[in-house]
């Protein structure tokens, strides 16, 4: 059904018309913010009641835990896609939809109707094709896909449901039923949409997407719990990883550098099935320019980064799961000269660095015999065998930190990492228990001088309410003039905020989405500032003079003094 425009009736009214072009969602229910209101004396339309959501060509609509239900005929449902001539039941409101689309157009596939043909005839092809055989005969993966592809346009030709599709359709369902057989099939043009970010699959009915920030459920089914198994094993078999009972989950990625986290019962539970998350990353490489462009930093804030990164500051992005960390990092990256030689120490290959003389080391989890570990901390050390001008890890996150923070304070300068950490100064904190984390009976007050010493600059990350990422906070730990931290009250070092977000207010944008609003506030200049200006290095003073332009941001901890870390 091409249902990228349906109309909306309350008998012969027309309320509402869901425009794809214009909006990919509308709330429906009896409150006045939502985008369609229903007028309901008997109280039985809920404040907001349910949504309705665009996803891959279909409108679907979407019970939101209405008190009384949602209902197409007699069947209470909880999601849907929506045909022209549904009568959906809200409450004691009935409504009617009629699609805009062209009545002529032939739109079994769109409809999602194909889904039990695409089965049923991949199933018909396993079982009649010696899939062993014809993969040992095959001498490349080309040839084996060409023989299967004409092995299923023949079953499509005999079978007279799917002898009724559109040729678009027909072509369609044959590459689907040749991916569920060779690839991760119905994951397959999930990983081809470059505006999802995120899949999350629960089970073998819920597969959800992540777009914008926005989470929200893909009419994406897998056939059963055992097809998902065999998708799961198809991404971890090849990389030497097992999943079985005895091995229930597994961290892998995917070719395209694709972070894949599995599990399988019995660690989930067998009422819903295998369990798979994959973090997509983008296949361009991301600038600071992009930054600037989503209104993440300012102008000022990049090119004093910049600057940060040339004059060769050991900085630490900090921040939350999914706050932009790894795409700041390769952001900052690319201000790295093109003569330096630079070892990237990563769990999972996701930096992109440009420059020409670049090493990526890459951890490997032990094999089935629990041997061949080769842990992040193992490689920083090797790392420092191998003559680097820059060492880039992707994240500490366990006693990696302590030699990190070694080779910080032991000449390589310019160094690069990422923590979780919430503020700057719970970045001390985290990086404090990282350290204990390597099992050295060193004192406390140690490891806080290393840590002090060695980092320079904390660039927090965040993500919003709006589900947008910011830049929210650059920080400094303060030097004197010999470089040594200086040290305040209770043992804590003296922590400079240099550029920080500050919330104004809230908004809905023009699709009637939160929206936060503020600045970027410039707070005063960096304690080596001065410094860099005898030395001839091009810092201006007008970069950390406060900002007029208003963007997105968060609202800043009441607690922190202007000048000071939280």
């Amino acid at each position: 059904m091409n249902t990228e425009k349906l109309s909306i009736y309350l008998g012969d009214e027309c309320l509402h018309v869901l425009d794809a072009a214009k909006a990919t969602s509308a709330s429906v229910g009896r409150d006045s913010s939502n985008d369609i209101v229903l007028s309901d004396p008997s109280g039985m339309v809920s404040r907001q009641h349910g949504v309705f959501n665009h996803f891959a060509g279909i409108w679907w609509y979407e019970d939101k835990n209405s008190s009384y239900g949602s209902y197409i005929g007699e069947r209470r449902i909880s999601r849907e896609p929506l045909v022209d001539g549904t009568e959906l039941r809200l409450g004691n409101v009935t409504l009617r939809l009629k699609s805009l689309g062209d009545p002529n157009a032939q739109d079994d596939w769109d409809s999602g109707n194909w889904q039990p043909l695409r089965y049923k005839l991949g199933d018909e092809l396993v079982k009649n094709v010696n899939f062993r055989k014809l993969q040992e005969e095959a001498p490349s993966d080309q040839i084996l896909e060409e023989r299967l592809h004409g092995l299923g346009k023949l079953l499509i030709e005999k079978d007279a449901a799917a002898m009724r599709l559109p040729t678009k359709g027909k072509e369609k369902l044959l590459h689907a039923i040749v991916g569920d057989i060779l690839r991760l099939g119905p994951l397959e043009p999930l990983l081809a949409d470059d505006t999802i970010t995120e899949i999350m699959v629960v089970g073998p009915d819920h597969v959800y997407v992540e777009r914008k920030g926005e989470i929200s459920l893909s009419p994406t089914r897998f056939r059963d719990s055992q097809h998902l198994r065999t998708v799961i094993e198809r991404i971890v078999t090849p990389l030497g990883r097992r999943i079985d009972e005895s091995s229930p989950l597994v961290d892998a990625r995917l070719r395209d550098g694709s972070r894949v986290n599995a599990v399988i019962p019995p660690i989930s539970p067998e009422r819903i099935g295998p369990l798979l998350t994959i973090r997509k990353f983008g296949k361009d490489v991301f600038t600071t320019d992009r930054l600037l462009q989503y209104g993440s930093i300012t102008e000022p804030m990049r090119d004093f980064l910049r600057l940060c990164v040339e004059v060769k500051k050991n900085i630490v992005v900090s921040g939350g799961t999914g706050s932009g960390k790894t795409s700041l990092l390769n952001a900052l990256s690319t201000f790295i000269g093109s003569n330096e030689r630079i070892i990237t120490i990563e769990d999972a290959l996701e930096l992109k660095l440009q420059q020409p003389h670049v090493v990526s080391l890459e951890a490997r989890p032990p094999n089935t015999e629990g041997r061949g570990e080769v842990s992040i901390r193992a490689l920083v050390r090797n790392s420092l065998r191998m003559r680097p001008d820059r060492i880039v890890v992707g994240e500490c996150r366990g006693g990696e930190a302590l030699d990190m923070l070694q080779a910080m304070n032991t000449g390589h300068d310019g160094s690069l990492t990422t923590v979780h950490a919430n503020s700057p100064r719970d970045a001390i904190s985290r990086l404090e228990t990282l350290v204990l984390m390597a099992g050295m009976d060193l004192p406390l007050t140690a490891i806080q001088h290393q840590i002090f010493s060695a980092v320079d600059i904390i660039v927090q990350t965040s993500r919003l309410m709006d589900h947008s990422r910011k830049v929210v906070y650059i920080t400094e730990i303060v030097k004197d003039s010999s470089g040594r931290p200086v040290i305040r009250e209770h043992g804590l070092p003296e922590m400079r905020d240099i550029f920080r977000f500050e919330q104004s207010g809230l908004q809905k944008n023009h699709e009637g989405k939160l929206q936060v609003i503020g600045k970027h506030v410039a707070l005063g200049k960096p304690s080596f500032f001065d410094a860099l200006v005898k030395s001839g290095f091009p810092i201006r003073e007008e970069w950390f003079i406060e900002q007029d332009a208003q963007q997105n941001a968060i609202c800043p901890d009441p607690t922190v003094r202007k000048g000071t870390a939280p």
